[in-house]
């Protein structure tokens, strides 16, 4: 089975991160980092633009307590923040732009 898009980049981090895991020296852990960091960045993205269109699609209504959709966006913003994705860009950035890996962090 062919997987695409956000479902792709997920298969890769695992497979990245169970490599990592596996055979671990400064190659693989930092690949690990920078597939992970890129389906941060997807993922995030791709729930708040879910749920901001829920809500546009479905009008001013679907933010009333009956329906309690707001939720899917709070949860999705609250995982947004955590481990937040401008580090992530940066971290990408900084591999693509200047071939630099990911630091390690001191309890790894």
């Amino acid at each position: 089975m062919r997987v695409h898009g956000t479902e792709a980049i997920l298969a890769k981090a695992g497979l990245a991160v169970d490599r990592a895991l596996a055979e671990p020296h400064e190659d693989t852990v930092a690949n690990a980092s920078l597939v992970v960091a890129q389906a941060k960045v997807l993922s995030a993205e791709t729930a708040l633009l879910a749920s901001s269109k829920l809500f546009e699609l479905a009008g001013t209504r679907s933010v009333t307590g009956k329906h309690n959709l707001d939720r899917f966006w709070r949860n999705a913003r609250t995982h947004t923040l955590h481990d937040p994705a401008r580090w992530k860009y940066h971290l990408i950035g900084n591999f693509v732009l200047n071939g630099v890996k990911p630091a390690r962090h001191a309890w790894n």
